[in-house]
């Protein structure tokens, strides 16, 4: 497999739209409500802005060109050299490995682009797929938000796990 991470292209709009108003995925993404076509349009024509700018980058993790899935940063804090990790690996592709070798993509991307200290992930308790994946990459578990989401009239418990980057 010749995985990459690959910005945005104006030719992943259905994709991102597709990901994005999947209602399923929107407890993971606090988002509530359907995006436009439009709104998904000007994010991607946005996302060439660099991530000490936007605060945010978005990369779709891809094969020869065929999309896998998407890789967040999200909430980058140059102060304190620290941002947020999320990660979707396409149903049909999952349980691959592919989420793993992502994880360490971004992590060499960040360490050689971006000045950072640590990178974190806010995963529900009982998303178990999520929880190994950062483990088996030595994240660390360092807190947990009790009743932290509330989706579909439930409130869950949300996990904070942590990773230093050592460089």
């Amino acid at each position: 497999m010749n995985l990459k991470l690959r910005a945005l292209e104006p030719d992943d709009l259905d994709l991102v739209y597709e990901t994005e108003n999947d209602e399923s995925l929107w407890v993971y993404s606090n988002n509530s409500s359907p995006f436009s076509k439009n709104t998904l349009k000007k994010f991607i024509q946005n996302s060439h802005l660099d991530i000490l700018e936007h605060k945010q980058l978005r990369l779709v993790i891809s094969d020869f060109n065929k999309p896998l899935g998407f890789i967040d940063l999200f909430d980058y804090d140059y102060i304190n050299r620290r941002v947020g990790i999320g990660i979707i690996i396409f149903k049909k592709y999952r349980l691959k490995g592919i989420a793993s070798k992502s994880l360490n993509l971004i992590e060499d991307y960040l360490i050689k682009h971006v000045p950072i200290h640590q990178l974190y992930a806010n995963i529900l308790s009982s998303n178990i797929e999520s929880i190994a994946l950062f483990e088996k990459n030595f994240y660390k578990k360092v807190g947990l938000k009790k009743d932290w989401i509330y989706y579909n009239n439930i409130y869950s418990d949300e996990l904070l796990y942590q990773k230093i980057i050592k460089k």
